[in-house]
């Protein structure tokens, strides 16, 4: 998973640092600010577990089905062992991501640069990437944090049906994680926010009618 120089068509995520990418004199600019991995991990499985908590009862059901021919109790150890491997296993893919070479970049102390064609991840004046907008697939508001979701890469040529399904089913969510304390004022989160409805990430605000 690599991040791609600005102007390149994205096609995994992930990355290094590029040559210092150049962003508009009116961008959005925050503070700078360093995406913990733990926060990463608590927010990835608690996003994972929410989505694909009954995944867990496919391998207890399997555990179970000998119970149908032969009646022992082993057989409902046998779920629990297995159910738990699964968890463990699915758990550790999501961890994993914290450990991963090309997932460093986002665990780096950095600051953000936003205007309508790319948004800049700034670790210094000389040391920085861009990622243009199409490399973000949505975003998330949080009470405390917009997330910007990444797009996971293409799969490689030739790779069986069976093992194309079960890296999009179980793929692991990349994140941009940008708490709203690191904006400079009201205004530049109002302006961000905007932005990102203009390019679909978010969706439309919904207009209250005001009480009768």
């Amino acid at each position: 998973m690599t991040y791609q120089p600005v102007n390149q068509p994205p096609n995994q995520r992930g990355g290094g640092y590029r040559q210092q990418q150049p962003a508009s004199p009116l961008a959005i600019r925050t503070k700078k600010y360093q995406f913990d991995t733990n926060t990463y991990t608590r927010l990835a499985m608690g996003q994972v577990w929410r989505q694909e908590w009954w995944y867990a009862l496919v391998p207890f059901a399997l555990g179970l089905l000998p119970a149908l021919f032969i009646h022992s109790w082993w057989w409902l150890a046998l779920a629990v062992v297995l159910t738990i491997l699964y968890v463990l296993l699915r758990s550790a893919q999501v961890t994993g991501v914290t450990q991963m070479e090309q997932s460093k970049p986002l665990f780096e102390r950095m600051s953000y640069e936003m205007d309508p064609k790319q948004l800049v991840l700034r670790q210094s004046d000389t040391k920085a990437m861009g990622l243009t907008w199409d490399t973000i697939a949505r975003a998330r508001r949080d009470p405390d944090a917009y997330l910007l979701y990444l797009k996971p890469g293409p799969a490689p040529a030739g790779l069986a049906p069976w093992r194309l399904w079960l890296a999009r089913t179980f793929d692991v969510p990349v994140f941009l994680h940008l708490p709203l304390r690191i904006f400079n004022s009201p205004n530049d989160l109002k302006l961000f926010e905007s932005l990102l409805r203009r390019k679909n990430l978010l969706p439309e605000a919904t207009v209250k009618a005001p009480a009768a």
